[in-house]
């Protein structure tokens, strides 16, 4: 430390302004003149070894981010968009990047994200280029969509990610509760650990995000769009990032996505997993799942997140020395896009990909639908189906509702407090899509299969003009 000098003016003056103190207060509690504060904070002075031992103790400063940290990332990205031939003789020297990075992080970030849009914008006219010349055109397949690409990776395996399992229940011992709510002890541990506090915006402040990290002033904004589910794992979301974001992009490698954006969707997907895993930890989640025979409703009031998460957490109970059942879950909006797939199998996406109209999902309300299910060959399952209130909406537009889907082989469901509620039961009939379903005198029938003939009878008129033979 005591051979290099340190220039922080921004972060020094950032850190005053966060604590609400004047020059005079600050250089006062460091033994300086104000005028030497203004020197520094202006980077005509350089920080010594003694003022920031001085600074630690007093304002609770991380030396090892004053020294690097973000800005050596950042000057870094810097140094590899500028070396794009368009723009590499704008830059006279690298004191210029450093001084961007330390002096408007924002500005930074927002152009790194500029560039990174041009690039992919560039790559898939090359892509579509291509294409055209190979005699494709218009028929170009939307299946070479980075999120296709993502989708069909992380739907087709097993929804558990060991190492990210490991490194979340490791930040929840960090983080601890401490007597208080998870949210609290989020919100303490991104303030005293990474200097981040956390607001909530309101709609006409933050019209376009339900979340936003400002790096300047160093706080977590988040929309009141948000409902308390939704703003707890968006702060745990953060707390991945800044606590093992280099493992999510350790398992996103893995997977050996085709680009960059494809690694960054991936990146995104198992955020959320990490953020899930801290929310609700493996061990005792697992524990309460057991005990309380997988009732979702309690589960989400135990944990205090959203149905969709605790749902989509119960396929991840996967570890080999302790699983739970196979379930499998799916989430859609009302008119059937699918927005998250996964399974503790992979998902079974040929039996419920979610497009026949007598999966409970479809007619799910408020209250949670709990069926036996049964599909052609016989085969039974237990289906747990229930809408869920997303991102709230202000007149005259429409809040966002899904459909959520839990599902297990019927066999695997005997400890579920839905089994045995619906042992004894009828079933209800249903298929995979009707394209692909034989199920005969189905009034819910949209299409034929294409395994029959349709039964043309001008004599008789069946339950729907897809009737087959």
């Amino acid at each position: 430390m005591a051979d290099n000098k340190v220039f922080a003016g921004p972060k020094v003056r950032r850190l005053r302004n966060s604590l609400d103190l004047t020059q005079t207060a600050m250089a006062a509690t460091l033994g300086i003149s104000p005028s030497y504060l203004n020197l520094i904070e202006r980077d005509q002075r350089p920080l010594t070894v003694q003022l920031l031992l001085k600074m630690a103790q007093a304002f609770s400063v991380d030396l090892g981010e004053w020294q690097g940290g973000d800005r050596d990332k950042t000057v870094a990205e810097l140094r590899r968009i500028f070396a794009d031939p368009l723009i590499a003789g704008e830059l006279p020297g690298e004191g210029e990047l450093v001084e961007l990075a330390d002096a408007a992080p924002n500005v930074a970030a927002a152009f790194a994200k500029l560039h990174r849009a041009y690039g992919e914008t560039q790559a898939r006219l090359s892509d579509l280029s291509a294409a055209m010349g190979r005699g494709e055109g218009p028929a170009l397949k939307l299946s070479r969509m980075p999120l296709d690409e993502v989708r069909e990776v992380l739907e087709g395996r097993p929804h558990h990610h060991a190492a990210l399992e490991t490194a979340a229940e490791a930040l929840r011992a960090e983080i601890g509760t401490g007597g208080d709510d998870v949210g609290g002890a989020l919100r303490r541990w991104l303030r005293e650990r990474h200097d981040i506090s956390v607001r909530i915006l309101p709609v006409e402040v933050m019209p376009l995000w339900r979340r936003r990290f400002d790096r300047h002033s160093r706080r977590l904004f988040l929309s009141e769009r948000l409902d308390a589910a939704g703003r707890l794992r968006e702060m745990a979301a953060e707390a991945v990032r800044l606590a093992f974001g280099g493992t999510v992009e350790a398992e996103v490698a893995s997977f050996g996505f085709s680009g960059g954006e494809a690694e960054r969707i991936g990146g995104r997907e198992l955020t959320r997993y990490g953020a899930l895993a801290l929310l609700m930890p493996y061990g005792p989640f697992r524990e309460a799942a057991a005990a309380l025979g997988y009732d979702l409703q309690r589960l989400t009031a135990r944990f205090g997140v959203g149905f969709a998460d605790a749902a989509e957490r119960l396929t991840s109970l996967q570890r080999r020395a302790a699983p739970g059942p196979p379930f499998f879950f799916l989430e859609a909006d009302p008119v059937g896009h699918v927005l998250r797939r996964s399974g503790a199998r992979g998902f079974p996406a040929a039996l419920f990909g979610g497009f026949c109209a007598r999966l409970p999902h479809v007619r799910a309300g408020d209250g949670v639908l709990a069926e036996r299910a049964e599909m052609p060959d016989g085969s039974a399952y237990l289906l747990v189906a229930r809408a869920e209130a997303g991102l709230g909406g202000d007149w005259p537009e429409p809040g966002r509702r899904t459909r959520v889907l839990l599902g297990c082989d019927w066999e695997a469901a005997e400890d579920t407090v839905y089994a045995k509620a619906l042992r004894g039961g009828p079933a209800i009939g249903i298929g995979p899509a009707c394209r692909h379903c034989e199920r005969e005198a189905c009034a819910s029938r949209a299409e034929p299969p294409l395994t029959r003939p349709l039964a043309l009878d001008e004599w008789v008129s069946g339950l729907t003009p897809y009737d087959f033979r």
